[in-house]
């Protein structure tokens, strides 16, 4: 059975917290509460982010080397949906999940 490193499946699990996160707080508590929780811009990223979470997540599953591609830019996205998410606030969950991923994320792009 292949077995990933440690810090590979640190970094999973990080992706998929933020992949939570980011789709759960989207689509539960931004569409609740309306105004700049749902503006285009910030509602877009929310999504993107929780795609590439997902995205970055199973290339690493599937142990292709480009994998470190991926997680370069799920470091990037995630940076700017902590802080959009900070900036618009009620979110802090989500501000930590994104910047537990990014950081992981960080360290696995090399």
């Amino acid at each position: 059975m292949y077995r990933l490193a440690p810090e590979t499946t640190a970094c999973i699990e990080s992706c998929l917290a933020c992949h939570t996160a980011c789709l759960g707080t989207a689509t539960t508590h931004c569409l609740e509460a309306g105004g700049a929780h749902v503006a285009p811009a910030h509602y877009r990223l929310m999504l993107a982010c929780a795609e590439i979470c997902r995205s970055t997540a199973h290339l690493m599953l599937t142990a292709v080397p480009q994998h470190r591609l991926t997680c370069k830019a799920c470091a990037e996205i995630c940076d700017a949906c902590a802080g959009s998410c900070a900036e618009v606030g009620g979110m802090e969950d989500c501000v930590e999940a994104c910047r537990r991923c990014a950081e992981s994320c960080r360290r696995m792009a090399g």
